[in-house]
């Protein structure tokens, strides 16, 4: 008798897909509840543009800390949306820490990430998902087709930035942001192996193999101000550039190659001027310059080792990218703010 054949793939039932969406809250008491109901649609059984199907299974909102009152706003909307969980961190601990601990925190066969002001569209996790499947690769970067909102300046440092990390970390696109989908696996490895200070994209480029982007259109978003100052920014930026690899120590390599270079042609040059023409250059000007030239360097290139020094002792001493902890107002000090209301409340009557 014939062996029975599988049947076709069009045929057989697959299960849908489960997807995680993880929101890192800093200044989301404006937005976060419109975000919740434009996600909640996808919160029921579904098919993807390409007939995927799929269901968001849950949406993990990660507390930074952040100076508005967003903690009481993620409170409401988990005791009125059960597809709503929180993750409660102990302090501020930047936009890839609070996205680490949301990801190592979800259950989902993928991993939406996406920000709290509103500039991503939920609508658009569908054409994500379809773009993982249909092209097999475990990450997927939207990339906006209009610039963000921004600011000229911000927007050009920004492309800059990403440029030379991708230069120096070998990274496959230079289009990454926070708007992104993952395989669930993938990113919760990424939180579980990633250390302190870690640029969370370089942390995927580690894991994942192959990467695709898929055009999107931004929104305007929240009008309220960014959470990054200038010496913030230049603090993210150097943390993508520690966290891509050796290629800057290699670069403090080349940087004394150069110098080297340049001094024995120096030499060469004054050797050769000193035969033909017994001439003795003069001037300590030029001397100065050199010096400080090679001084500058010297410094630079020690000040790049420390850096990464720094970073090493850090992981060496155990410093974590994050800890999750509880509700505060579930813990002791809820206790302590229930009494000391109570008590303002009888003074009060």
């Amino acid at each position: 008798m014939a062996a029975l054949q599988p049947p076709p793939p069009e045929h057989t039932a697959f299960p849908e897909h489960t997807v995680s969406i993880v929101i890192p809250v800093y200044q989301g008491e404006r937005t976060l509840a419109l975000l919740i109901e434009e996600i909640e649609p996808l919160t029921r059984a579904q098919r993807s543009p390409e007939g995927h199907p799929f269901r968001v299974t849950e949406v993990v909102l990660v507390n930074d800390c952040g100076p508005d009152d967003s903690a009481r706003v993620m409170r409401q909307l988990e005791a009125s949306h059960p597809f709503v969980r929180t993750v409660w961190l102990s302090r501020n601990f930047g936009q890839h820490p609070a996205t680490l601990a949301g990801v190592a925190s979800s259950g989902g066969d993928w991993i939406v990430t996406l920000d709290e002001d509103g500039q991503h569209d939920p609508a658009d996790v569908p054409r994500l998902l379809d773009t993982a499947i249909d092209e097999q690769v475990a990450v997927v970067y939207a990339r906006p087709t209009n610039p963000p909102p921004h600011g000229a300046v911000r927007n050009t440092a920004s492309r800059l930035a990403k440029f030379a990390l991708a230069q120096l970390s070998g990274t496959r696109t230079t289009h990454f942001n926070s708007f992104r989908l993952m395989l669930g696996s993938t990113g919760r490895s990424v939180a579980a192996y990633a250390g302190s200070g870690v640029y969370f994209d370089v942390a995927v480029g580690w894991l994942s193999a192959s990467v695709a982007t898929t055009d999107v259109l931004l929104r305007e978003g929240s009008t309220r101000r960014s959470g990054y100052s200038i010496p913030g920014l230049f603090s993210h930026f150097w943390r993508m550039i520690l966290s891509s690899g050796t290629r800057a120590l290699r670069a403090v390599s080349v940087l004394g190659a150069g110098f080297a270079l340049v001094g024995t042609i120096v030499a060469i040059v004054l050797l050769v001027g000193r035969v033909v023409s017994n001439a003795v250059p003069e001037g300590w000007t030029s001397t100065i310059v050199v010096l400080l030239f090679g001084i500058g360097a010297i410094l630079i290139s020690l000040g790049i080792i420390a850096e990464y020094v720094g970073v090493s002792v850090n992981m060496a001493m155990g410093k974590p990218p994050y800890l999750i902890t509880g509700d505060p107002l579930n813990g002791p000090l809820g206790r302590i703010s229930a009494t000391s209301l109570r008590e303002a409340n009888r003074g009060g009557g």
